[in-house]
């Protein structure tokens, strides 16, 4: 859940964290950080490792990399967990039910993958992670939901938000760096044996987590925001049924797509397998416009219905079956926040929904290519990489979300948005460099000192150069990060924050995610190093937009001032 950063209270100070460590919903905050940290590292990181070891070409790691999609979609399930309950494990509560499902169900898929071998059993390997993929972005949205539920006046929801992100980070280090130390003095089934077993014991812990049941005042509450649906004013039902069928249709036709392109992929000879950039550049279009064009443009539709009084109740039709309460929950479930999105924004949503799918985008498609880069091309050690990428490289982050944090103090949350856009795409400009022999890095690194300093810890210049251009990704990464998370948070409205948010941070990895398949191709035959310089050109796609958005956000803030002051005059 996200709030405006405008309006977020002042986050706590490390001491006090550490001490309401001894809560018990904060324990458990960090308990569920690591859980929900842990298999989005070994499942969409450290795999594709393991993938590079097996020796599976990149355009089927690319392929594979499309599990991803289940947290691009994950907003579309999450209304279900709130109304769906699983017979027998409800009794541990109406979120606890879930998370412990997740965390076992992750276990179990973790200790299987740990006996096949992802070259020869490509097919279940990819249904084994996809599933864990679907299970992971599951337990992500229900322990969001617990955050909200459980928080209170010790147990603050800023306290247990910066708990969660403790427990997450952590979880990256070990699903990272621990996994490939371990990788390298036992065996990747190991690895992931001893992943599984970790997240079943988890999943056993969670069993005695504090559970916030909804008081009579909360339910009473739903109850009215439904029963506002069918009161005279609002749009009549038959449209809003239709509406919701067309959009699930479209968002049903859209993951079956994918799904379809999955099997025939995964499961077929690669010699006869679908060709990848030909999927991305007809059907991947096609799949933005089903999953964001068409209902944006459907929640535009009712928004104009509303405001025009079209097609709306002249009286109160109250519900009077199953399939009425059917189509009045999902539309306030998944239609209402659209709504409000598109009213709020008007046609400025264009911008902002192409800024969200695009941000992130230079660094999204090729992050499941990053180890088969290090491991297979640069020819490092798994060590070496753990060093780099996961300990530095979690350094680095960290130092990037605080210079972003501090910037967007210092120069505002727009001018540190578009920084971020153009430091994000550069910063491809260094791996590109590395991919040719890495000269300049390596200068770079023997300049500033820090060749020598890591000589004197035990690592040499080609680590150094390595450390030195993740370092450089790493902190444009964090810059952009924190400004893109407030800019979010400023789009999303307080009422439907929950499902606004979700949506919106979600779609940030739909066209990256898409774009994997057909990059792992380019990558086979054109090199890392022009795909370098490709998603480097991507990336100002992003720096148009935010220049764009920061226009269009200057003017309204100079027409609220003159309206301030007409106000006054008045």
């Amino acid at each position: 859940m996200a709030e405006p950063a405008a309006e977020a209270p002042k986050k706590p100070g490390w001491r006090r964290i550490i001490a309401a460590l001894g809560n018990r919903k904060t324990g458990y905050m960090a308990i569920f950080g690591f859980a929900a940290g842990l298999p989005y590292a070994l499942l969409l990181g450290t795999l594709y490792a393991w993938l590079s070891d097996a020796k599976v070409d990149l355009e089927t790691m690319g392929v594979f990399s499309l599990i991803g999609l289940s947290y691009a979609f994950k907003f579309l399930w999450s209304p279900l967990l709130d109304r769906v309950n699983i017979p027998v494990l409800s009794l541990l509560g109406k979120r606890k039910q879930w998370i412990v499902t997740a965390q076992m169900l992750l276990g179990v898929i973790l200790l299987v993958l740990s006996t096949l071998n992802p070259l020869t059993a490509l097919g279940w390997f990819s249904l084994l992670a996809g599933i864990g993929a679907f299970a992971s972005a599951t337990q992500d949205v229900v322990v969001d939901a617990w955050r909200v539920d459980v928080a209170d006046e010790v147990a603050t929801i800023d306290m247990l938000s910066t708990v969660y992100q403790m427990g997450y980070r952590m979880a990256a280090l070990v699903g990272g760096a621990l996994a490939l130390f371990l990788a390298e003095r036992t065996s990747w089934p190991t690895v992931y044996m001893t992943m599984g077993a970790i997240m079943a014991v988890v999943g056993l812990v969670s069993i005695f987590a504090p559970e916030a049941e909804q008081t009579s005042a909360q339910i009473g509450a739903a109850k009215e925001e439904l029963a506002d649906l069918r009161r005279a004013g609002e749009v009549h039902p038959r449209v809003r049924g239709w509406s919701l069928l067309a959009i699930g249709a479209l968002w049903a036709w859209a993951l079956i797509t994918v799904g379809v392109f999955m099997v025939r992929s995964l499961g077929s000879d690669p010699e006869l397998r679908p060709d990848s950039v030909s999927f991305i550049a007809t059907q991947g279009p096609l799949i933005v416009i089903a999953t964001v064009v068409v209902p944006a443009l459907f929640a535009a539709w009712l928004v104009y219905l509303k405001r025009t009084g079209r097609h709306l109740l002249d009286a109160e039709m109250p519900s009077q079956s199953g399939v009425d309460r059917f189509v009045d929950h999902g539309y306030r479930a998944l239609i209402l926040p659209l709504i409000d999105f598109v009213g709020r924004l008007g046609w400025a949503v264009i911008v902002v929904l192409g800024l969200v799918l695009t941000y992130r985008i230079t660094d999204s498609i090729w992050g499941s290519f990053a180890y088969p880069f290090y491991l297979g091309e640069l020819a490092y050690t798994k060590d070496e990489v753990a060093v780099a990428s996961k300990f530095f490289g979690v350094g680095a982050l960290m130092v990037g979300l605080a210079v972003g944090g501090t910037l967007l103090t210092l120069i505002g949350r727009m001018a540190t948005l578009t920084l971020g856009a153009v430091i994000a795409a550069l910063t491809n400009l260094l791996y590109a460099d590395l991919a040719i022999g890495g000269a300049r890095m390596q200068a770079v690194s023997d300049a500033v000192g820090f060749t020598w300093l890591v000589s004197q810890l035990g690592g040499d210049g080609r680590l150094a150069k390595l450390m030195m251009t993740i370092a450089g990704e790493n902190i444009a990464v964090g810059i952009a990060g924190a400004a893109f998370v407030a800019y979010l948070s400023s789009m999303v409205s307080k009422q439907y924050s929950a499902v606004q948010y979700a949506l919106v941070s979600s779609l940030t990895l739909l066209v990256g995610t898409l774009g994997r398949g057909a990059l792992g191709k380019m990558i086979e035959v054109r090199g890392y190093y022009e795909v370098f310089l490709l998603t480097t050109a991507i990336g100002f796609f992003a720096v148009l937009l935010c220049l764009v958005e920061w226009w269009r956000i200057s003017r309204l803030g100079a027409k609220a001032g003159m309206d301030k002051v007409a106000l006054a005059g008045a």
